[in-house]
């Protein structure tokens, strides 16, 4: 079985199996990737691993219907993928609250660009969606969960869904794509202002965007009404991702009404997932779970 190495930031090495990966059964496993797309995915440059899109389930103990599933999207400037502290670790601990995770291996620049990263989180959601009765999911329990570029990828499919294609010959294309609810840690969220994170930027764009281009995947712009609530932390000594960001996206949403949380830290590097060795810092995960019980997303 081949694997792929990729790289993320901070440093480690994570290795996902996925040229043994198969198109979503019925009965869904503990520890099963699941393909996006059973056969080439669209705009495909290749048939490497790097470039099949596919989600990695890790399931509680116990898999009731109607569970609750949230979609982890890691960070990595869209050019890596922080799988283990943004990845698995972080679905683990959903896990201990009753809660199906599903890890996204979106494809990555500068070999891919927008919308590819976008269209591979919203199949994710779809996918999800599509199988709820078979997989024990409520389908208006399907959240999305991102880290740094993956809180943007995760704040995209927030502002940029669609309730599904009725006609279309792909079942999993007729499912809507629109998230019930968004958890966000120290997003990357615009793309146009002084604060931008230039890296994210450069690899989900390319070298010189057009100001329009930029302009409509600037997450802020885009938050309407039927934007889902959201959940956001981020630290106010984040040099890397700029506090600017996160506060930007809860005052847009404030602005259009959509029920929101944010929490400033004072303290805190960028990109420390769990935060477990902060004891400060530490205390989002538990901030996170009584957000979700308020919205009966968790018991």
């Amino acid at each position: 079985m081949k694997h792929v190495i990729v790289g993320c930031i901070p440093s480690c090495i994570f290795s996902i199996s996925l040229a043994m990966a198969q198109p979503a059964p019925p009965t869904l496993r503990d520890a099963q990737t699941i393909r996006l797309w059973a056969g080439a995915a669209p705009g495909a440059l290749g048939a490497a691993e790097i470039d099949i899109p596919g989600m990695t389930a890790y399931l509680p103990r116990s898999t009731p219907p109607g569970m609750t599933a949230i979609i982890v999207m890691p960070g990595g400037s869209y050019r890596n993928l922080a799988m283990n502290h943004e990845g698995r670790q972080v679905a683990n601990y959903l896990n201990s609250a009753g809660v199906a995770a599903f890890v996204l291996q979106y494809r990555l620049g500068p070999r891919y660009h927008h919308p590819v990263e976008l269209e591979d989180a919203q199949r994710a959601i779809r996918t999800i969606r599509s199988h709820a009765e078979e997989w024990h999911i409520a389908p208006d329990r399907i959240g999305v969960m991102g880290f740094s570029a993956g809180g943007h990828l995760a704040a995209a499919a927030s502002t940029h869904f669609d309730s599904g294609k009725t006609q279309a010959q792909d079942p999993v294309d007729r499912a809507g794509s629109r998230p019930d609810f968004a958890i966000l840690g120290y997003p990357v969220i615009s793309m146009i202002e002084p604060w931008t994170h230039q890296g994210s930027k450069t690899n989900l764009l390319g070298d010189q965007p057009s100001a329009e281009l930029a302009r409509s995947v600037s997450v802020e712009q885009s938050v309407t009404p039927g934007t889902p609530p959201t959940f956001l932390f981020l630290t106010n000594a984040d040099t890397a991702v700029p506090a600017e960001n996160g506060v930007a996206y809860y005052l847009a949403l404030r602005k259009a009404g959509i029920p929101a949380e944010i929490h400033v830290f004072e303290t805190g590097p960028h990109g420390v997932g769990l935060a477990t060795n902060d004891a400060a810092l530490g205390e989002w995960p538990k901030l996170l779970m009584n957000w979700l019980r308020v919205h009966k997303l968790v018991q």
